[in-house]
């Protein structure tokens, strides 16, 4: 009798995640002593927030890393619970098809910098849909998205990595 722990398609899905968190170790680990040895450059003058990036996935499978503060973990995931019920309330049928592929996974232990890894794991990947955090938000929450944003971003100790995955065979 085969429990969940030692069926192939659990197997395939620990190795994935495990192959995933040591890639993300290893590129933030770079980026932040690459960071450690760039010249500082003089402060640019205060102006608005450019608007963020799309996020729109174009594999099967798409994956976000998020590098966060270890003090701001609570805010993290108070804005998390704020986009799934965004999704949950919104009338459009996309947002609907997002969230039942959406799911969140925080690294059990700290980097070894002291942050915490979100991951965000989209499976499957709506396609041409917008998955950023903020537009989202603004949908349901357009009172609060600007508070919503300050308290989400300040939460980042780097950018967001947005990742594509094709499926290349299935074990099912």
């Amino acid at each position: 009798m085969f429990s969940t722990w030692t069926s192939a398609t659990a197997g395939c899905r620990r190795i994935v995640i495990a192959l995933v968190l040591t890639a993300v170790a290893v590129l933030t680990s770079a980026g932040l002593a690459q960071a450690a040895a760039a010249p500082q450059a003089p402060a640019a003058p205060a102006q608005a927030a450019p608007p963020p990036q799309s996020r729109v996935f174009t594999g099967d499978v798409g994956v976000m890393y998020n590098v966060i503060k270890p003090d701001k973990t609570a805010d993290f995931e108070m804005v998390l619970g704020k986009l799934k019920e965004a999704l949950a309330k919104s009338e459009k049928p996309e947002r609907k098809a997002q969230a039942a592929g959406w799911r969140v996974f925080k690294q059990a232990d700290p980097m070894a910098n002291g942050n915490m890894l979100y991951i965000f794991m989209i499976d499957p990947v709506v396609k041409d849909a917008d998955y950023t955090v903020s537009r989202i938000l603004s949908e349901v929450f357009p009172a609060e998205v600007q508070e919503l944003f300050k308290v989400y971003s300040a939460c980042f100790a780097g950018g967001v990595t947005l990742a594509n995955y094709q499926l290349v065979t299935s074990f099912k």
